[in-house]
């Protein structure tokens, strides 16, 4: 079974027993957390597309880790002006382990 959810403004495909790095939750590591915004649940008993949201469907998963990722460096430059400018930027993110999709 795998269901398609909508978290951070983006969009992920998972089934149970997948471990997804989403946007940062407000959420301890050990807790659960659910998500309510499905968007499409599929399976052996057929696929279900909602409009836009499955109703009565959720996934439920626990939260591994919170973290950073890793550093992305940004480099503005205008040549023969002597303007240089470097910037780095580490983007939180929460890693879930999908436990069961309700749907």
């Amino acid at each position: 079974m795998y269901a398609i959810i909508k978290t951070g403004g983006k969009q992920y495909s998972v089934s149970e027993g997948d471990v997804v790095y989403i946007e940062k939750l407000d959420a301890e590591e050990g807790a659960s957390v659910q998500f309510d915004e499905v968007l499409a649940v599929g399976g052996e008993a057929g696929f279900k597309c909602g409009a836009p949201l499955v109703e009565g469907a959720s996934v439920t998963a626990k939260v591994l880790k919170n973290g950073k990722a890793k550093k992305v460096l940004i480099f503005k430059y205008k040549p023969k002006k002597g303007y240089r400018r470097r910037q780095g930027h580490r983007q939180p993110y929460t890693k879930v382990q999908i436990e069961k999709i309700n749907g």
